[in-house]
């Protein structure tokens, strides 16, 4: 029977008794951390081998568990079959029974990650697996295995008998610098060399040392000292965490220059905010019809393993996430939706891949919340333009028609501050609006964030003292012609005292030729020095209308 000492000290560790020799093997683990395990030699058939499962095998745990046993599955076996499932759990049919006569001990040590997950994937584990995982003192196995042996022998009598013993690569414990200075700056306190060798010395390391470190080799039983950092955590446990002082921050803290010349990301997400926007955040990863639609990208940038089959590619283009976004408004019976984002987008350009940053907009709906004071109407282009040029302020923009893959052909446009491309403009192809089931229009746009971020700095003007004086011109020209091309030569042609060209009035209709309009625009004078005559305002007014004749064609209406 079991000593009465060894039952109570198992029985109050929570492990229950079996016989003799397995109480014995289970009190050794207990004692020193060397999990053991004790074979009838009878059911040993020849030597002893320490091998990886082979096809087909199967083992019987004690547990009762039926194993198909997989390659990858470290075994204890005899020349026949396999004994035990190496660190984990010995086999039934080889295991200590009251009758065994002559017992085989293991007392081992196995590489952790040999151990590892192994419990997890039969859904089970044990006490040894639970030690070997976390890695055993290999230098003190064959101790471990003749102490256990004694107790055998002082209990059961006996006699023990040869060792046989099977070896591949132990762990090397490597010797691991430790710096004084960074034990002083890791902890804050101020410690001296002969205070660290003492704190060593009673933490049993073996160490060497030099005129500012120390070179320690971590013991065998301890797999979690590798780094200078674990040195020094131990140094910390043993000193005493109580007497290491928590100092206040002490920093010198300065204003870091703030540049007038560029804008920052979160000044343009307040602007967006101030034009009262919804900020939304949508996944890099999109569905390719989206890239498709969109951007016309026959071949974006395929992601190797995707999340789904809809997240399968990198997105060149925001709008694809904007308009899912609006379905799921419109789908919970939101009637007015105004978001943008803020993203990164991906192209590649022959094998290389370009990162760019963007920020795009989307409204649906009413261009103002429901209201008695206004009259309800849905948003147009130049609602959307307007909060543009907000967003562009103070560069002023000046846009172009385009062709864009997914705005409708006569509503879009490429937008430009000064000679530079920002992007684009417009209302949603009515197919797209159609494929993805939108009853009303939808208005876009898609700006280059690293443009927008460039803010031209202001320019000092002197104030007039002088009234100033408004005339208007209204001229007809060919349709050919856009307003943007007829004011960038007005401006670039007028003289100081003009300050001022704005279109107020477009008309075409009865009394107009096919392929003509009417423009009217308004011009402010104003001069810094005196006041102006009729006579000098004439003139100028004069000279914009030849210029209009000559370059446009263009000719006053009456």
């Amino acid at each position: 029977p079991t000593p009465t000492w060894i039952s109570r000290r198992l029985e109050r560790s929570g492990v229950r008794t079996v016989n003799v020799v397995v109480d014995v093997t289970n009190y050794v683990m207990l004692e020193t951390g060397q999990p053991m395990h004790a074979f009838d030699l009878s059911e040993i058939a020849g030597s002893i081998q320490v091998r990886y499962a082979r096809s087909g095998e199967q083992l019987e745990l004690l547990n009762g568990h039926q194993l198909e046993l997989e390659p990858d599955m470290l075994l204890i076996a005899d020349e026949k079959n396999p004994l035990a499932l190496a660190g984990i759990m010995g086999g039934s049919d080889s295991g200590v029974v009251l009758g065994t006569i002559d017992v085989f001990l293991e007392s081992a040590f196995f590489n952790p990650a040999v151990i590892t997950g192994k419990s997890f994937r039969l859904g089970f584990g044990s006490d040894s697996s639970h030690r070997f995982e976390r890695g055993v003192d290999f230098a003190s196995t064959r101790n471990i295995l003749e102490h256990a042996t004694n107790l055998i022998i002082d209990i059961c009598g006996g006699k023990p008998g040869s060792i046989t013993e099977s070896r591949n690569k132990l762990p090397q414990r490597l010797s691991v610098k430790v710096r004084v200075d960074r034990v002083k700056r890791v902890l804050g306190i101020d410690i001296d060399k002969k205070q660290i060798e003492i704190l060593f010395e009673r933490l049993q390391f073996n160490f060497s040392s030099d005129e500012c470190s120390f070179h320690v080799i971590p013991p065998t039983y301890r797999f979690d000292l590798t780094i200078e950092e674990d040195f020094i955590e131990e140094l910390a446990r043993i000193y005493g965490y109580d007497r290491i002082v928590a100092h206040s921050p002490n920093a010198c803290f300065t204003m870091l220059p703030a540049s007038e010349s560029k804008r920052t990301k979160i000044q343009l997400q307040h602007v967006m905010a101030d034009c009262d926007y919804q900020e939304v955040i949508n996944y890099a990863f999109v569905d390719t019809t989206w890239e498709s639609d969109f951007t016309d990208n026959k071949f974006p940038i395929s992601l190797k393993n995707p999340i789904s089959s809809q997240m399968s590619v990198m997105r060149s283009s925001l709008i694809g996430g904007l308009i899912a976004n609006l379905q799921f408004n419109l789908n919970r019976k939101q009637a007015r939706v105004r978001l943008f984002e803020v993203g990164r987008c991906f192209t590649k350009d022959n094998k290389k891949h370009i990162e760019n940053e963007y920020l795009a907009g989307l409204c649906y709906g009413d261009a103002l919340p429901e209201q008695w004071g206004e009259v309800s109407r849905d948003v147009d282009f130049y609602d959307i333009k307007a909060d543009v040029e907000a967003l562009c302020w103070p560069s002023i923009i000046h846009c172009k028609v385009t062709v864009h893959p997914a705005l409708h052909p006569g509503k879009s446009a490429e937008v430009f501050v000064g000679d530079k491309s920002v992007g684009w403009i417009g209302e949603l192809h009515p197919r797209w609006q159609k494929k993805y089931s939108l009853s009303k229009a939808v208005v876009l746009f898609e700006l280059d964030l690293n443009v927008l971020e460039i803010c031209s700095l202001p320019t000092v003007k002197e104030v007039a003292k002088y009234p100033p004086i408004h005339r208007d011109i209204c001229i007809i020209v060919s349709n050919q012609f856009s307003v943007q091309e007829l004011l960038v030569c007005m401006n670039a042609e007028k003289i100081s005292i003009v300050s001022e060209i704005t279109l107020f009035d477009i008309y075409r209709g009865k009394g107009m030729k096919e392929g003509e309009k009417s423009l009217a625009f308004r011009i402010l004078l104003q001069d810094t020095e005196k006041t102006l005559t009729d006579q000098e305002a004439d003139a100028v007014i004069l000279n914009l209308i030849n210029i209009l004749e000559c370059q446009f064609g263009a000719k006053l209406r009456n």
